[in-house]
């Protein structure tokens, strides 16, 4: 592997690692871990929830590429710096 696609693989790690920290995803996790009872049942939430999280992954690679080919990265970055902003501001000012 050349030196772009390891610092492509570290990027894309950092990036879902602190953003799936504290997630809803990660919590969801956690009681269906301290909930499972049973031989292997804490294994049968890993290998679910590495599963859904791989496959949600591969959705998001595919549907990068099909808007890619559309869209600059830039604009993407863009987009994306927009979106995360914009959801931030909404969890600030809603009520819950």
């Amino acid at each position: 592997m050349n030196d772009g696609l390891w610092k492509i693989l570290f990027a894309t790690f950092t990036s879902v690692f602190v953003a799936e920290l504290g997630d809803k995803t990660q919590l969801a996790t956690m009681v269906l871990s301290a909930t499972a009872s049973g031989k292997g049942a804490r294994w049968a939430v890993f290998a679910g929830a590495s599963l859904a999280l791989v496959a949600t992954s591969a959705l998001g690679v595919l549907a990068g590429g099909v808007v890619g080919r559309f869209v600059s990265p830039g604009t993407l970055h863009k987009i994306a710096g927009a979106l995360f902003v914009a959801l931030g501001i909404w969890m600030f000012v809603s009520k819950g």
